[in-house]
This record gives structure tokens, sequence and C-alpha cells, in this order.
């Protein structure tokens, strides 16, 4: 990622995983809930299942972000493809990605994100996992898009 687009929020993100189930609509609450309504946001995967992981509910109800409203989809459901930044959190997800942007004014990034499914153990073990997943995304989003600001602040 070029130094000089840190910080800069785009008009239109898109967050893509493969399934849309737990870190691409984990990335986009957490982006709606810290810029608002200042970028559209976004988020598919190529396979999507039907709800969001339960566990996603629970870590990102912890942060006071919202998915109640989340509906998983795929690229080819996707109404508006005029993006200016897509971001993959997986490499599937990369490779679909690149497709989409083909011919176009698309930025594409690839995050390498762990994949809070995969943790074993007691619940709170599992919960960890996924809160370490979130807390990644909350920095990367940071990084990327600049601290949010609010009205005179």
């Amino acid at each position: 990622m070029a130094a000089d687009l840190m910080g800069q929020l785009p008009g239109a993100v898109l967050f893509a995983c493969n399934f849309n189930q737990v870190r691409s609509p984990m990335a986009e609450a957490l982006t709606k809930l810290m810029y608002g309504n200042r970028v559209y946001v976004d988020s598919c995967g190529l396979k999507p299942q039907e709800g969001v992981d339960p566990f996603v509910t629970t870590v990102i109800d912890e942060v006071g972000a919202d998915l109640s409203r989340h509906r998983s989809k795929s690229f080819d459901d996707l109404v508006d493809t005029s993006f200016d930044l897509v971001i993959s959190l997986t490499p599937h997800a990369q490779h679909r990605a690149v497709e989409l942007a083909r011919g176009r004014a698309i930025e594409i990034e690839y995050w390498a994100i762990m994949d809070p499914t995969l943790a074993s153990g007691s619940r709170e073990a599992v919960l960890d996992a996924y809160r370490a997943t979130r807390d990644d995304l909350r920095r990367r989003i940071l990084e990327r898009f600049g601290r949010p600001s609010t009205f005179g602040g």
C-alpha cells in the first residue's frame, strides 16, 4: 500500500472474504461505526452463507456496532460495483477482486486477517479469537483510513 494513501477515506469501499459471515461483515460494521456516512461501505463473499456467525454478532455488539441488517451476498449480488477500493480478507477473495477491478479505476488491497472460525477450546477461548480478529480489523481500518473525526474534533 502506498504511503500517500494512508489516512485517506475513499468514497466507497468493499470488504470481501469467502462466505460473508465473519471477517467482511465485521469490517463493514466497524467501518460504518467509525466513519458513519462519510464513506459507502459494503461487503460480500465468494460463496455467501445465510446469516452472520453468532460469535461475530457477540463481539461486534461489544463495541457498539450493528449487524442486524446484514444480508450475506456474493460479488454477483452487488447492486453497484463502483467502488474506489476493494479490500480482500482472504486469498481467494483477492483473486475475485482483481477480476472485478479489471479495466476499472478500483484500488485493490489484501489484508491477511486471521480466520477466527479455526479457533477451538472453550466458548471464551473462541470469543477471544473473534475479538482478536475484530481488534486487528479495527487497527487496520484506522491505519488505512485515519482517525475518525467528530464535529469540531
